[in-house]
């Protein structure tokens, strides 16, 4: 008889988030963990089985028979070989000398929980999940983009995620079209897209004009400099706030910019915006959407796209990734 449930795991930068899902798509129950402050593989690896042991005995779940296998999206998750690589936003994954590890997490997760495992990129998963359960469903040609901690991305072709040669395709994040000089990435690159178009990067250029126009009024001058996140100016902006504004119109510039670039080479439907940043709607939109169609080529002019994600919170990686246990 066909488990009636899978679990699906989201690995971001700062928490983890997982899900028992049924066939429907329905997430029965779901948990997360804060993962930020988490430095050492051992003690990641211990809180992760914690939290899946806690799903699995849940009374809504009733059990490790009742769980056909898990699915797990990573930043740096290699789909082929089930391990993360070279992540530069998990700590956890680093040495104590900071040098990236490789994580044999496929491996790992099944001898600890009796399980089978399928480990992907995470934003290949909430492609996936995006394709069966939301904003895609019914294409088979679009561009998944996760604007979180860093800017990640699931490339969808005639329906099926790319993948690559290695497993490592999709990582249009960390492309330099745009600025290859500018700023310091974690990857170790100069001038990529996530360092101005993720939730940090975006903070940092608040900070920035703060400094560059110190003549021009900004609620974000009552507070700390250091302590300004994405948030604070996404409130700062739907304020009014002049400053505000203009860095979301700078950072939608060089997102349109990239997805002009993006559209060139794939040829989407859609490009689905998923994450944090997303939820400042306009604010984000109007200046990326403007920014692609003036760099697009005639042919594509008004023909893709930019859309917000129709799962919530997390539920789109997760449910990606358990879609993906479902073939176990």
């Amino acid at each position: 008889m066909q488990k009636p449930y899978v679990i699906g795991v989201d690995i971001g930068g700062q928490s983890t988030q997982l899900g028992v899902a049924d066939a429907r798509g329905n997430i029965v129950v779901q948990t997360s963990f804060d993962s930020s402050n988490i430095t050492r593989l051992e003690d990641y690896l211990q809180a992760f089985t914690n939290n899946l042991n806690n799903l699995i005995d849940n009374p809504a779940v009733g059990g490790k028979n009742n769980v056909k296998g898990i699915g797990i999206g990573a930043p740096n998750g290699n789909y082929y070989q089930g391990t993360i690589e070279a992540a530069p936003n998990l700590r956890w994954t680093h040495d104590a000398t900071g040098a990236p590890q490789v994580v044999y997490l496929k491996k790992t997760v099944e001898e600890a929980m009796g399980l089978p495992v399928v480990v992907t990129n995470d934003a290949n998963a909430a492609a996936q999940g995006e394709m069966i359960y939301g904003a895609a469903k019914g294409m088979k040609n679009f561009i998944e983009i996760t604007l979180g901690t860093g800017v990640g991305s699931g490339i969808v072709i005639d329906g099926k995620v790319v993948y690559g040669h290695d497993g490592f395709a999709g990582e249009l994040g960390h492309t330099t079209s745009i600025r290859r000089t500018g700023r310091q990435c974690n990857c170790g690159k100069i001038g990529c897209l996530e360092t101005y178009a993720s939730a940090i990067g975006l903070a940092r250029t608040a900070r920035e004009m703060l400094e560059m126009y110190p003549e021009k009024p900004s609620l974000l001058r009552n507070m700390t400099a250091d302590d300004i996140t994405s948030k604070d100016v996404a409130l700062a902006a739907a304020q009014g706030d002049e400053l505000s504004v203009e860095v979301f119109a700078f950072t939608g510039r060089l997102l349109g910019e990239a997805f002009a670039d993006f559209v060139a080479f794939s040829a989407p439907e859609a490009i689905v915006l998923f994450g944090g940043l997303a939820q400042a709607g306009n604010l984000i939109f109007e200046p990326t959407v403007r920014a692609m169609e003036d760099n697009l080529l005639s042919i594509w002019k008004d023909k893709v796209k930019v859309i917000p994600s129709q799962l919530p919170g997390s539920e789109a990686a997760i449910l990606g990734a358990a879609a993906l246990a479902w073939e176990l």
